[in-house]
């Protein structure tokens, strides 16, 4: 099957250029500007632009979280993410304390083979260190498992400074590479101690016992460790300008250091836990929780500078029952937004539509860098020739609100909901196939492929 799409804009990291692309089967064949060739299907994205599938790094499927089970599972979170873009996630798989990276990596495969609607990898979460998981790491990479994850908070995963800087320092010498979670794990306790004692338990108390100069502190540390064993590190979901510049001053130190960012950081700030409602104010709490408003736009310059090099979303799903369980006390929330549905069009929202980002610029965050920096490109993050045939067609006219009721995933409200969006996603096509138009899921059945990665080319 050929297909050609005809009078559209495509887009690279370098820059928006009027071409026709031509697909044959799952791949790009060739793209230019009046294109005489033949072809079984003529596609007209006159007006719009042609992005490369979006890759959402960082999502949170089936994860067991506070004595409950996130309420997307791989085929309600998969087909939510196709339907905003996303064309490929990488998950997180994540063995529990005392079992092999193996059993973990097997049991997510298990959650995923056969559900998944869009393309899937994953990172393999460490929550120990000992001889046992060194030795299992090459039979990692063999899997196709290039990144990993660590965390400087949440007593049961936290790694203390000396297990980072031995995995570190392991995973330099294998050519991995590691995201980190980081906030002052030790701190936030005893704050957490401190308005259990008097009483505060409302979600308002969340913000205030993790504050950002407690996540600046951990970026601070883990970059000094990671100085130590002289190896690369991911700064996960970082939220503000303190944390950022604990990041800049060990770049100028010569260190190589990659950060991402949210939407959620980009968008939505810390006054919506103050709501009188709990509902209201308890289906924003996450970690790290959100910030002022002043701290955006200093993540948006960042964003413009390449400072940031890649927008994921920390999609973890609850529902509002679900949120009831820390009703009584705010630590029993269950952490975690939803948001893989609605990146791609926030971005453009927010970001190109107000100028904030050029459009190359979306297409560096969401699709290019991280089809760099977790050893998918060129396969994924680009359109051309060779590469993989997932395209996402935005239609910049019009407009639409974002209503949960419209949305694919299983956690029944949006932390958007009634934001206007600018234009919209008009198509999503994954490898050739067309999966999703006007907002409507096509697949019937799953339809994604597991990815094994290469190294970091960032």
């Amino acid at each position: 099957m050929r297909t050609l799409f005809k009078g559209g804009s495509v887009v690279s990291g370098k820059g928006v250029r009027r071409a026709d692309l031509l697909v044959e089967g799952e791949k790009v064949v060739s793209l230019g500007r009046g294109l005489k060739v033949e072809a079984d299907r003529i596609i007209d994205v006159t007006g719009c632009v042609l992005f490369p599938g979006f890759i959402d790094a960082h999502t949170h499927f089936d994860l067991e979280v506070a004595g409950t089970v996130t309420a997307d599972g791989f085929a309600s979170g998969s087909r939510a993410a196709l339907r905003g873009g996303t064309t490929t996630v990488i998950d997180f798989a994540c063995p529990g304390k005392g079992e092999t990276l193996a059993s973990g990596l097997g049991r997510w495969r298990e959650k995923a083979v056969g559900k998944t609607f869009c393309d899937y990898g994953f990172h393999m979460t460490i929550d120990d260190w000992n001889e046992g998981i060194r030795t299992e790491l090459p039979a990692m990479f063999a899997q196709g498992v290039s990144s990993f994850k660590m965390y400087m908070t949440y007593p049961a995963m936290l790694l203390g400074d000396r297990d980072l800087y031995w995995a570190l320092k392991e995973l330099k010498a294998l050519g991995g590479v590691c995201g980190v979670h980081c906030e002052n794990a030790g701190v936030i306790d005893g704050m957490i101690a401190e308005k259990k004692a008097l009483g505060e338990l409302s979600p308002a108390s969340h913000p205030e016992t993790r504050p950002p100069y407690l996540e600046a502190e951990a970026v601070g540390r883990l970059l000094r460790i990671a100085q130590a064993a002289q190896a690369p590190v991911i700064i996960v979901h970082l939220t503000n300008g303190e944390a950022l510049g604990e990041v800049l001053r060990a770049r100028k130190r010569g260190q190589t250091v990659y950060v991402e960012t949210c939407p959620q950081y980009l968008i939505l700030d810390k006054s919506l836990y103050y709501q009188e409602n709990f509902s209201d104010a308890a289906r924003y709490v996450c970690a790290p929780p959100l910030r002022e408003k002043k701290e955006q736009e200093i993540l948006w310059k960042a964003l413009r500078r390449g400072e940031i090099q890649t927008v994921s979303t920390d999609h973890c799903a609850f529902t509002l029952e679900q949120k009831e369980m820390g009703r009584e006390d705010f630590t029993r929330i269950p952490g975690g937004l939803p948001g893989v549905e609605t990146r791609g069009e926030l971005m453009w929202s927010c970001g190109v539509a107000r100028r904030k980002l050029s459009v190359a610029q979306m297409c560096r965050l969401l699709s290019e860098n991280p089809a760099k920096l977790y050893g998918l490109f060129p396969r994924k993050g680009t359109l051309q020739p060779g590469s993989d045939a997932d395209i996402v067609v935005y239609d910049p006219s019009g407009g639409h609100v974002i209503r949960a009721e419209d949305c694919e995933s299983a956690a029944g409200y949006s932390p958007y909901e009634g934001f206007a969006a600018d234009g919209g996603v008009r198509q999503v096509w994954l490898r050739g196939r067309l999966a999703v138009e006007s907002g409507n899921v096509l697949f019937s059945q799953p339809e994604g492929k597991y990815l094994a990665r290469a190294k970091c080319m960032l």
